[in-house]
């Protein structure tokens, strides 16, 4: 295991604009390390889904009801004491502060940073998603980067999917969450 655990357990959110591989990220980082993953995409109301697939953007009154079941999800991982790595767009930063009073401060980020020409690239490849790549520039306008905030590991995503999971993970390793720092094992 790449984390030593402290109770209560590291919640981790992959976050990013749609297209940059939370998913995947998520998925490997979670299983590298032992800990359950969740795709946060599942956890929109259906309404969210159907704008999104119509290519209407959600605005925060569609976001916040998502953003706080994401906020449970991560909650009774730690009251059952489990390690959790979810997948959240987390675009405002007000969006990661209610994520991170949900979780008691017990949480990290990994934030995938990519050009736009390869997140619509990416986008344009995949199929079967709900999400057109014509909300890709919507979600880049809305997107605050997290530069300067505490707990936030920034990896671009023009490397390989090992590479990316690899770099997340060494700049959680030395990373100080409220209630213990959480280190490479």
């Amino acid at each position: 295991m790449d984390f030593e655990r402290k109770v209560p357990p590291l919640a981790i959110v992959v976050m990013g604009v749609s297209g940059c591989g939370k998913s995947s990220v998520g998925e490997h980082l979670a299983a590298r390390n032992g800990m359950l993953f969740l795709e946060g995409d599942q956890l929109h109301p259906a309404g969210n889904v159907e704008k999104m697939a119509q290519g209407i953007p959600l605005t925060d009154d569609d976001r916040l009801p998502w953003l706080d079941r994401i906020g449970e999800e991560i909650r009774t991982a730690q009251e059952t004491s489990q390690g959790l790595v979810i997948s959240c767009s987390a675009l405002k930063r007000s969006y990661r502060d209610r994520l991170r009073q949900a979780a008691d401060g017990h949480l990290a980020f990994v934030f995938l940073e990519g050009s736009r020409d390869l997140l619509l690239s990416r986008m344009q490849a995949r199929q079967g998603h709900f999400m057109p790549a014509s909300l890709l520039d919507s979600q880049l306008q809305t997107l605050e980067p997290p530069t300067g905030e505490a707990n936030v590991v920034t990896v671009a995503i023009d490397n390989a999917l090992d590479a990316i999971v690899a770099l997340a993970c060494k700049g959680l390793s030395g990373m100080a969450v409220k209630g213990g720092d959480y280190h490479a094992g």
